[in-house]
């Protein structure tokens, strides 16, 4: 059987589909040894068993297109797990280009352009992925979280809705239509869309999570916590839920506490930025100024166009006083973002510091005049 997969955010989705049923069926024998590698049904093999499966079935003779795209897309769901999009890419290009109404390759590959970044053209993809497949929740819950990484939350909403409608027990779709309506500031929706999740799956860590979310954003860390106590009960390597059970803590202050959760995300996810932010900042608010510094920066090569993590870094390195490469990363991410205030009002701080009194004046206007808060929201980070 071959598995989907999308990830966005704190949501997977799996579909499942019938990859050589006809096949097996044609032939009145077993599947062959090489699609049982490829399909990895049960997910009992390791990545490069099924790699070599899929391979052994592209290279094969005699395949028809359907086998050939199922084979390309099933090895390009490896690559792109393993973090190897342009491989992935170019198998669901293949796969595409031997079989133009398979779903699943245009599904799959909608969802390594959302993982790049560009989600104009994972929308095409996806849409495309409808257009073939007009009943399949995942898909259509796949495109919605395009349109809310772009920001057009009510064309996602449209798409949950259709994904809802056509799959009402679909926790996936529940939980992705309260992401957007928490997003969009409806927090009695959003805690509506996560019970209906739980209601349909009492076991998805991914609901509870994000119900946990709530609390969170309204203040009740202790409640907080406890649902992402759960969710990591649930999920015991479930990385995000363990960075927002670090938050909650950080919150409340604790930052032992948010320092060991936030170490608990890295290990079940070593790619997860938001872990190595967070815990650097709370290494920065801890005042172990070098451990923060570390964090960025693997952070930086994990998301090496991302201004505010050269923000936090610059902060780092003007708290410990090394104010070179303070200006340094605030011009980088000026680069980036020219009119990031607490950048501006951050390169203020090190170039007075550094003597330099004209330019430090005149990055002060302008972050004050792009926000006049800026003083006052830096002020518990040290600046000033």
């Amino acid at each position: 059987m071959l598995r989907i997969v999308h990830i966005a955010g704190p949501a997977l989705a799996a579909l499942v589909a019938a990859a050589v049923a006809d096949l097996a069926a044609a032939q009145e024998a077993q599947v062959p040894p090489e699609w049982a590698l490829c399909n990895n049904e049960g997910e009992v093999y390791p990545a490069e068993i099924v790699k070599d499966g899929c391979t052994a079935v592209i290279n094969s003779r005699g395949r028809s297109a359907r086998e050939l795209a199922v084979a390309y897309t099933n090895r390009g769901l490896i690559w792109r797990n393993e973090g190897d999009f342009d491989r992935a890419m170019s198998d669901y290009d293949a796969a595409v280009k031997v079989d133009r109404t398979y779903a699943p390759a245009f599904n799959n590959r909608g969802a390594a352009w959302n993982s790049k970044g560009d989600n104009d053209r994972a929308i095409i993809d996806f849409s495309t992925a409808i257009e073939l497949a007009p009943d399949n929740a995942t898909m259509l819950t796949n495109r919605g979280l395009a349109w809310r990484d772009k920001g057009d939350l009510d064309r996602a909403i449209a798409d949950f809705d259709q994904a809802v409608k056509v799959e009402p027990q679909s926790a996936f779709a529940f939980i992705n239509r309260g992401n957007a309506w928490r997003d969009k500031g409806d927090l009695s929706r959003a805690e509506a869309d996560y019970n209906a999740a739980i209601e349909v799956d009492p076991m998805d860590a991914i609901a509870i999570n994000n119900r946990g979310s709530l609390y969170l954003i309204s203040g009740d860390f202790d409640r907080a916590i406890l649902y992402y106590s759960e969710a990591i009960k649930i999920d015991p390597k479930y990385a995000l839920a363990f960075a927002n059970r670090g938050n909650a803590w950080r919150d409340k202050g604790d930052l032992d506490r948010a320092l060991a959760d936030y170490s608990e995300a890295i290990k079940a996810n070593p790619r997860l930025v938001a872990a190595f932010v967070n815990r650097g900042d709370t290494y920065r608010d801890h005042g172990e100024l070098d451990q923060a510094i570390a964090d960025y920066d693997q952070a930086m090569k994990l998301n090496p166009r991302d201004p505010e993590i050269l923000t936090n870094r610059a902060l780092a390195h003007l708290k410990r006083g090394v104010l070179e490469k303070s200006i340094e990363d605030y011009n980088a991410a000026l680069r980036i973002n020219p009119r990031l205030a607490a950048a501006l009002y951050g390169r203020a701080v090190a170039r007075r510091k550094a003597g330099d009194a004209e330019s430090a004046a005149a990055d002060l206007a302008l972050a004050r005049d792009i926000n006049p808060n800026v003083a006052e929201e830096l002020l518990p980070f040290g600046i000033e």
